[in-house]
């Protein structure tokens, strides 16, 4: 039999405790540098809290009525979601649920906001412009001649805009998707969906909140209900061509009648013109009766599937303010400097016992 000793890798309590005493030691005879990077990331975090801008928050809640998303199938989902219960829905519309706050966040529609006039500082600029001016972009401009005199003005074409100006819009989108906006439900039983935009311009949070409301709201309306109103134009173009035919095949009665007046009466050809003239009558105004009928229902169609954008709640003048508070500088400061030290010690004693 083999008689030697077995290997043990297991780490006994003792070792374990002599070897944080050990580092213990260690970090305790460092405290001085601890102690001066805790200061240093104090007075870091001070300064941070007294440079940060206080960021302001503009808040637009709305409501959502549509006649054609309701009915059996939508006292069903609510009954569910009273109860608790997601069963999905979404499939009834391409703007419900998900669909609607991701078409918010859209580049389109933020895109389309940003074009929107204000009045700032008593001139009438886009937001794109008053985006520029707050943030101080055209500082950072000078040394680059396709920027330094690029302009967005009100009521332009978009397509008119260069490669240059898409650029900027699309860097101004990406800032405002990753750091200032934000659409939800707060809570999937209640179906009022929160517009949050964030800012360190607090007129430019506001505006943008409402314009984006506003831009998003027509343009669902607009393609919700696009179906319906080409169908009641339509109708309505018919409805007025087929009344001037109408109009006149009256006219020429009439004047078949003047052109037959003490007509010999074994002359009937002659009164073959007016007699084709009652028929265009009674046949126009047939299909004109039908056609305002059908007419009428496009109309009540139309607004039936128009949907309903209640706004409950505006951003209102001074809006929910959040700034860096200087004892939140200071504690956060402090203890990511005491952090990075500590890991930096740790990684040069652990390579020292490697080396040896």
């Amino acid at each position: 039999m083999d008689n030697r000793p077995i290997e043990n890798d297991e780490i006994s309590l003792k070792e374990l405790l002599v070897k944080a005493k050990e580092w213990y030691d260690y970090l305790l005879s460092q405290w001085k540098v601890i102690l001066l990077a805790g200061i240093v990331g104090a007075v870091l975090g001070l300064t941070y809290s007294f440079i940060k801008k206080p960021i302001y928050t503009a808040t637009l809640s709305f409501a959502l009525e549509d006649e054609k998303s309701g009915g059996g199938l939508g006292s069903a989902l609510g009954l569910a979601g009273s109860l608790g219960l997601d069963l999905g829905g979404g499939g009834g519309s391409i703007f419900t649920g998900s669909n609607l706050t991701e078409l918010f966040k859209s580049r389109r529609m933020v895109e389309q906001t940003l074009l929107t006039p204000v009045n700032y500082n008593g001139k009438i600029i886009s937001l794109t412009e008053m985006y520029i001016e707050i943030n101080e972009l055209r500082k950072s401009w000078k040394d680059k001649p396709k920027l330094a005199n690029i302009q967005f003005l009100i009521n332009t074409d978009r397509k008119y805009f260069t490669r240059v100006h898409d650029s900027i819009l699309g860097s101004i989108y990406q800032g405002l998707s990753i750091g200032g906006l934000a659409v939800g439900q707060k809570d999937k039983k209640v179906a009022i969906i929160n517009i949050d935009m964030s800012s360190t311009n607090e007129l430019f949070a506001k505006y943008f909140c409402e314009a984006l409301a506003k831009n998003v709201s027509d343009f669902y309306v607009d393609t919700k209900s696009k179906k319906a109103r080409t169908n009641m134009l339509v109708l309505q173009r018919q409805t007025d061509s087929i009344r001037a035919e109408l109009n006149g095949a009256i006219t020429g009665v009439a004047v078949a009648n003047d052109n037959t007046f003490n007509l010999n009466p074994a002359l009937n050809v002659r009164r073959a013109p007016s007699v084709r003239r009652q028929v265009d009558v009674q046949a126009n105004t047939a299909i004109l009766t039908e056609l305002v009928k059908q007419s009428e229902l496009a109309k009540v169609t139309l607004r039936k599937e128009t949907p309903l954008i209640q706004i409950i709640d505006r951003p209102i003048l001074p809006l929910t303010k959040t700034h860096f508070g200087k004892i939140k500088g200071l504690v956060i400061g402090g203890f990511l400097a005491i952090f990075l030290v500590l890991l930096v010690l740790t990684i040069r004693k652990i390579l020292k016992e490697l080396d040896v």
